[in-house]
């Protein structure tokens, strides 16, 4: 059966179309199409009513009953006495859209292509095959890194600066690796040239240890602990040793969406748990406790908070220990910005208050050492075991398969937990990342309509917009349009799984001369922006 998904994601194919240049297609022509409904087409979840159909096939230059498929049936219960909207005036040729000569339907060069195609499975010869991603990918989103980040680099290669407060990448700021890491990756060298063991280095592991332990992480051991490339990889490996089909994972809302996306990309559930603005980003308890079934299997905390910035206090911490603990819940634990705190607060290792549950933490140098690029990240172990020794089976059979991570970025973990840690310079007040925050959180909530929760830890803020003020119905857009018009780059708060077009992500890396520009910016485009 040929369904209506299955002809949709062959034309947009065929035109090299992504789904967001739809939206914008549409958005030209005043035809009301939005991301979700798109993603819901490309799916199978839904069949479009009469009139979207046909401004997609004029878009896509086929014909409507083609594109319908087998379809059909489920189609004749829609709308069909709508008005199809005006087709558009443009065709996608090298990244730009032009006019088509072939707009009736039935002679398009898409239709031909597909009768040829027919005439040759007639004749006997083989057609042309046109590979698909998985089926697996349809609901999995990373917009961090998504359609209005691909806008930005296509402004970028036709020369325009963008100003980029969307990513925490500390290097292109002029934040440098400390020179005692540096020195020491160079002197050994020639000794990582080989694989290391699956787990990692022997001295990269027993300074992790010994972290541990001074974090109060209970019951580790060396063999505890695994390195990765970031902890990126690590996170995917564990959604994937855990997770069958139907499984439910509790995960913040909002997220760092590599949870979410790793977790459905498993074949598990990713359950959204509500972080509460009104209670300074804290996670809301009974929500989780709300949220909690018979399929839940773990419950996952982001602790610092990307992209909040909140830190947790212990009693929020001991709240959510005792919900896993009623429910024998895994706790996994990103605790990738623990050193980057600031205002004289202490960072709490959620696993340090559960001995008698099992527990992954997950840390790394990206931030902390300013070496996002070396991809050092690692999790660590503790709690009972016991309860989790299939599982941690299945974890050691992926870092296997995976033989090591970057042995090189290995060989300085020693050198950076144990030496200089210069990032304490940068926290305090008159450093560096403690004056931009400062400088960042009063900029945007003088303006008009924006609020904002201050950041404790790591260098986010999630601001708030006021959607009414704005006629806000699309943070994508809000993006789209912040980015068209003013060359600045942030994340919609939708690209975290926040449900509301309501909030987006700064990062504030940028010096504050930078950011004085980019706030000037803001505000301007918000003296006069109204979407809809």
């Amino acid at each position: 059966m040929t369904t209506f998904s299955d002809r949709l994601k062959e034309a947009m194919y065929a035109q090299n179309l992504k789904q967001i240049d739809l939206v914008h297609i549409a958005a030209e022509n005043n035809v009301k199409l939005g991301k979700s409904h798109v993603s819901q087409y490309v799916s199978g979840k839904t069949v479009p009513r009469n009139d979207i159909l046909h401004f997609l096939a004029d878009t896509l230059h086929v014909d409507a009953d083609w594109l319908l498929g087998d379809s059909q049936e489920n189609f004749t219960a829609r709308e069909n006495n709508s008005v199809a909207p005006k087709a558009p005036s443009t065709t996608k040729t090298s990244g730009s859209v032009g006019t088509s000569n072939s707009s009736k339907r039935g002679t398009t060069p898409m239709k031909k292509a597909i009768t040829d195609k027919n005439d040759n499975n007639n004749a006997g010869s083989s057609a042309m095959h046109i590979f698909k991603k998985s089926s697996k990918l349809d609901n999995v989103l990373y917009d961090v890194r998504g359609p209005v980040v691909e806008e930005a680099a296509r402004m970028e290669e036709r020369g325009t600066h963008v100003l980029k407060l969307n990513i925490g990448n500390p290097a292109p700021f002029g934040f440098r690796t400390p020179d005692e890491v540096i020195y020491d990756m160079s002197q050994q060298l020639s000794d990582c040239e080989g694989y290391s063991p699956s787990q990692g280095l022997f001295s990269a592991r027993k300074a992790i240890m010994q972290y541990s332990q001074i974090k109060k992480l209970p019951n580790v051991t060396i063999s505890d602990i695994y390195t990765g490339n970031g902890v990126s990889e690590l996170i995917n490996l564990c959604m994937s040793a855990l997770l069958d089909n139907g499984d439910e994972i509790l995960i913040p809302s909002p997220d760092y969406p590599l949870w979410t996306a790793c977790a459905t990309l498993a074949g598990g559930k990713a359950v959204h748990y509500i972080c509460d603005e009104q209670s300074d980003w804290y996670p809301d308890i009974e929500d989780m406790r709300r949220k909690i079934t018979d399929r839940t299997k773990a419950l996952v905390i982001i602790n610092p908070n990307n992209p909040t910035g909140a830190l947790y206090p212990k009693e929020v911490l001991q709240k959510i220990v005792d919900l896993a603990r009623e429910h024998h819940l895994i706790i996994f634990s990103d605790e990738i910005y623990d050193r980057l705190v600031m205002d004289g607060k202490e960072h709490i290792s959620i696993a340090s208050l559960a001995p008698d549950l099992f527990c992954v933490t997950f840390s790394g140098l990206s931030k902390s050492h300013m070496i996002a690029g070396f991809r050092i990240g690692w999790m660590v172990l503790s709690g009972n075991k016991a309860i989790a020794k299939d599982y941690i089976e299945g974890i050691k059979m992926l870092s296997n398969m995976r033989l090591c991570s970057n042995v090189p970025a290995q060989s300085v973990v020693q050198t950076a937990l144990w030496g200089n840690q210069s990032v304490n310079d940068y926290l305090v007040p008159g450093g560096r990342i403690y004056e931009q925050r400062e400088y960042i959180y009063k900029a945007l909530t003088d303006i008009p309509g924006i609020t904002a929760i201050k950041p404790q830890a790591a260098f986010y803020m999630f601001p708030k917009i006021d959607v009414k003020k704005f006629n806000i119905i699309n943070d994508e857009k809000f993006a789209l349009d912040l980015l068209q018009d003013k060359k600045i780059l942030i994340v919609q708060g939708s690209g975290f799984n926040w449900k509301q077009p309501d909030h987006f992500r700064v990062v504030y890396l940028p010096r504050i001369e930078v950011l004085k520009e980019a706030v000037g910016k803001i505000s301007d485009f918000l003296s006069y922006y109204r979407q809809g």
